[in-house]
C-alpha cells in the first residue's frame, strides 16, 4: 500500500509540474484579451470554444491513434534524417536587386521563406533556432553547411505567421528578430503569443479568413482558409491557422503554410488566382493524419486548383516530424508534377531565386524560374 501511495503521489507531483510549466513558461505563448479576443468570438470560424475548419476534418484516422504509432516513432524511419551536413547557401545582395517584373525569393527549409516583392521584403514563418519545440533539443533541425545569420537578413517590412505550431512560430526566432520587424502579420490569438514575448502591441495586425490588407493601390495581404490545427499548450484551435495571398505588381504569391487537401485551394485559386508562385506543403505527412497534411500528391492538385504556374514544395528538408524518409517528399512531388505537367521548383535551400512574371498585377501572364 505504501508503494501505491508513493507512486500515485509522484504521478500527481509530475503532473503538477507539468501544468506549471505550461501555464507559467512564456514559450507556451499568452491568451487573447481585448479586442483581439473579441474577434476571435465573433468570428464565422469559432464555434464551441473552438475554431473550425471549412468541412469536416478528423486529426487523426479511426485507426491512427498516437499509440498505434508509438513502436514507430520508436523504430524510426529508415533515411529519416540526412547521414550527412546539408549543402545550402545563405542570401546575397543579389536578393536586393530587382528588375521590373521579377520578384525574388528565398526558402530556408521547412516552410522559412524570405520574399522581394515590389521591393517589400517579406518574412514568412522563420525559424532559425535550431530546434522545433518547447524543450531545447528535441525535434532538433537538420545540419547545414551555412546556417541562417539573422544579422545578416535585409530589414523586414512584413513579418507574415500562419498559425502557432513551433515549426512556424518560434519564440527564440521572434525574440532574435524581432528589431528588424516594421510590422506583424498574423492569424486571430496569436497576437497574444507575441505580445507575452514583449513584441510592440502596435507592430501586429489580427486577421481572419478572407481578410484583406491594402497596403497600397497595387500591394495586398489577404489571409485565406487552410485545413489544419493549432495549439501551443495543453488545448488545441483556440487560434487561428491560416494561408496568405500576396498581391503586388510584379506578382501574385500563395503561400500555403499546413493543410490538408481541400475544397479552399479551388475556392482561393478562383477568387485570387492565378498564382505566379505557390508554396504549398509536401511534407510531414502520414496516412493516418492526412486530412490536416496534404500528400505530396494532393499538394501538386493543390496547385492546380489554385492555378499556380510555379510551384515550390515546402516543410520538408529541414525536421523529421514523421515516418517518411526525408528525401521522399520532393520526389513524390517530383512524380506527380511530372505527370500533371506542373513546373515544380527545386532551388538550394538559402539561394536566392527569381521569378519573372512580365506582368500587371491584373493580367497574369505565364512566368518562368530562372
Amino acid at each position: 500500500m505504501k508503494t501505491i501511495i508513493i507512486i500515485i503521489l509522484t504521478i500527481v507531483l509530475i503532473t503538477l509540474l507539468i501544468v506549471l510549466f505550461v501555464s507559467l513558461h512564456p514559450v507556451f505563448g499568452g491568451k487573447p484579451k481585448g479586442e483581439e479576443l473579441s474577434r476571435i468570438v465573433n468570428s464565422d470560424n469559432y464555434m464551441d470554444d473552438e475554431f473550425k475548419n471549412l468541412e469536416p476534418t478528423q486529426l487523426m484516422q479511426e485507426d491512427g491513434s498516437m499509440f498505434s504509432t508509438m513502436w514507430e516513432w520508436i523504430k524510426g524511419p529508415v533515411n529519416g534524417k540526412p547521414d550527412r551536413v546539408v549543402t545550402n547557401e545563405f542570401i546575397t545582395e543579389e536578393f536586393m536587386s530587382l528588375d521590373d517584373g521579377t520578384f525574388n525569393y528565398t526558402w530556408f527549409g521547412h516552410s522559412s521563406v524570405l520574399l522581394n516583392l515590389d521591393g517589400r521584403v517579406v518574412l514568412i514563418d522563420p525559424v532559425f533556432n535550431g530546434y522545433a519545440s518547447p524543450i531545447p533539443g528535441i525535434n532538433k533541425s537538420f545540419r547545414f553547411t551555412n546556417p541562417v545569420d539573422i544579422e545578416k537578413i535585409p530589414l523586414i517590412d512584413i513579418l507574415l505567421i500562419s498559425h502557432d505550431h513551433y515549426d512556424h512560430l518560434d519564440k527564440p526566432t521572434i525574440d532574435r528578430i524581432d528589431h528588424k520587424v516594421s510590422a506583424y502579420y498574423v492569424p486571430l490569438g496569436v497576437k497574444a503569443h507575441l505580445v507575452r514575448w514583449g513584441i510592440d502591441p502596435d507592430k501586429i495586425t489580427i486577421a481572419d479568413w478572407w481578410d484583406e490588407f491594402e497596403l497600397d493601390a497595387s500591394f495586398r495581404l489577404i489571409a485565406t482558409p487552410a485545413r489544419h490545427f493549432s495549439g501551443r499548450g495543453t488545448k488545441r484551435n483556440t487560434t487561428l491557422w491560416c494561408s496568405w495571398v500576396l498581391s503586388g505588381k510584379n506578382g501574385n504569391i500563395y503561400f500555403g503554410a499546413d493543410s490538408g487537401y481541400g475544397k479552399h485551394f479551388k475556392e482561393i485559386g478562383d477568387k485570387y488566382g492565378p498564382f505566379d508562385l505557390t508554396m504549398i506543403e509536401c511534407g510531414q505527412y502520414n496516412t493516418k493524419w492526412a486530412n490536416i497534411h496534404a500528400m505530396p500528391e494532393e499538394s501538386v492538385q493543390a496547385n492546380i486548383d489554385l492555378g499556380g504556374k510555379n510551384m515550390l514544395a515546402i516543410h520538408w528538408s529541414k525536421f523529421q516530424l514523421a515516418l517518411h524518409s526525408w528525401t521522399e517528399p520532393i520526389e513524390r512531388a517530383r512524380l506527380a508534377a511530372d505527370s500533371l505537367g506542373v513546373n515544380l521548383l527545386e532551388p538550394v535551400i538559402g539561394d536566392v531565386e527569381k521569378i519573372v512574371t512580365n506582368i500587371s498585377r491584373h493580367d497574369h501572364a505565364i512566368s518562368e524560374h530562372q
